[in-house]
C-alpha cells in the first residue's frame, strides 16, 4: 500500500506540473517555440564547467509524451491494483484456511477432552466400586445393593474397554492393508518399469540390427554402383575412337541417365581435349547405358563422374 501511495503521488505532482506547464503555453503565446530547460544530474565539478542545455519542445511531443505518460501510469496503476486484488484474494483464502483448521482442531480437542472426561468418570466408578465393595464387609444388606450397583458400573467400563480395543484392532488391520496394498502397487510399478527397460532394450537391439543391414545394403549398393560404372566405362571404350596422341591422356566427363539407362546429357568436365571429343561422341554413340533395375543402385548412377583413358 506504501508503494502504490508514492506511485499515485509521484504521478499527481507529475500531472500537476505538467497541466501547469500547458496552462502557461497556451495563456502565454511567443512568436518563437517554448525552451524548456532542464538541468541534468551530473558528477560534482567545478562551477565553470557545469552546462544548462536548453531544449526546444514541440508542442505536438509534449502531448504525445503526456499521452505515454498517461498510459503508462494506468497500466502500472492497473496491475498494482490487480497485483492488490490477488494479494487480498489470497488472504481471505488464508483467513478462511485458518479459520476452518482452528474449527477442526477445536472439534479434536472437544473429543479428546470427552473422552477424558469418560476415563475419569470410569476411573471414579471404578473406585466407587471398590469403596461399596468395602463397606459391604460391615453392612450386608446395604454392602449387597452396593455391591450391584458396582458390578454394573465394573460391566460398563469393560465393554466400553472391549469397544476401545475393538477400534484399536480395526484401525490396525486397517493399517495393514493399507501397507499391503502399498507394497502391491510399488510391485507392480518395479515389473512396469523393468518391462519398459526390456522393451527400451529391444528397440535399441532393433536398431542396432536394423543400422547393420543398412550398411550391409550400403556396401552392396556401392559394390553393385561399382559394377555398373566398370560396364558403362566398357561401353564408351568400345565406342571411343583412339588416336595415338591420345596415349597417355584422359577427359573426365558427366553422364545423366534416365531410368532405362538412355543418356539424357553429357558434359566434359576437364582433359584432353582430343580425348574429351572423343569421348563425348562415344557416349552420344551408345546412346543408352548399362543401369540397374534396383532403384538405390540407379540413384546412384544416374548423374555420374568417369575418367575415360583410352586403351593404347
Amino acid at each position: 500500500m506504501g508503494s502504490l501511495q508514492s506511485g499515485l503521488l509521484k504521478s499527481f505532482l507529475l500531472h500537476l506540473a505538467i497541466a501547469g506547464f500547458l496552462f502557461v503555453s497556451a495563456t502565454f503565446k511567443a512568436p518563437t517555440p517554448t525552451v524548456m530547460q532542464v538541468t541534468l544530474n551530473t558528477p560534482e565539478t567545478p562551477q565553470s564547467d557545469k552546462v544548462v542545455s536548453a531544449i526546444s519542445v514541440d508542442q505536438n511531443a509534449v502531448e504525445k509524451k503526456i499521452a505515454e505518460l498517461r498510459q503508462k501510469e494506468d497500466a502500472q496503476k492497473k496491475a498494482e491494483e490487480k497485483r492488490i486484488r490477488d494479494l487480498e484474494r489470497r488472504a481471505q483464502q488464508a483467513r478462511q484456511d485458518r479459520e476452518a483448521e482452528a474449527r477442526r482442531i477445536a472439534k479434536l480437542e472437544q473429543q479428546r477432552k470427552a473422552k477424558e472426561e469418560e476415563k475419569r468418570q470410569a476411573e471414579a466408578q471404578a473406585k466407587k466400586a471398590r469403596e461399596i465393595e468395602q463397606k459391604q464387609r460391615e453392612k450386608a444388606q446395604k454392602a449387597k445393593q452396593e455391591k450391584l450397583v458396582a458390578e454394573k458400573a465394573a460391566q460398563a467400563a469393560a465393554e466400553k474397554r472391549k469397544a476401545e480395543e475393538d477400534a484399536l484392532r480395526k484401525a490396525e488391520e486397517a493399517r495393514k492393508r493399507r501397507e499391503a496394498e502399498e507394497k502391491r502397487k510399488a510391485e507392480e510399478a518395479e515389473r512396469a518399469r523393468q518391462k519398459a527397460l526390456e522393451e527400451k532394450m529391444l528397440q535399441e537391439q532393433l536398431a542396432k540390427e536394423q543400422a547393420a543391414r543398412n550398411r550391409i545394403r550400403q556396401q552392396q549398393v556401392l559394390t553393385e554402383v561399382e559394377k555398373y560404372q566398370a560396364l558403362i566405362t566398357q561401353r564408351i571404350q568400345q565406342n571411343l575412337l583412339t588416336d595415338e596422341k591420345m596415349r597417355g591422356k584422359e577427359c573426365r566427363v558427366n553422364i545423366r541417365l534416365a531410368f532405362n539407362g538412355l543418356v539424357t546429357s553429357v558434359t566434359s568436365l576437364g582433359g584432353d581435349k582430343l580425348v574429351c571429343d572423343a569421348a563425348l561422341r562415344a557416349v552420344r554413340m551408345a546412346d543408352t547405358l548399362p543401369v540397374s533395375k534396383e532403384k538405390d543402385v540407379f540413384e546412384e548412377l544416374k548423374n555420374i563422374n568417369l575418367t575415360i583413358k583410352p586403351n593404347l
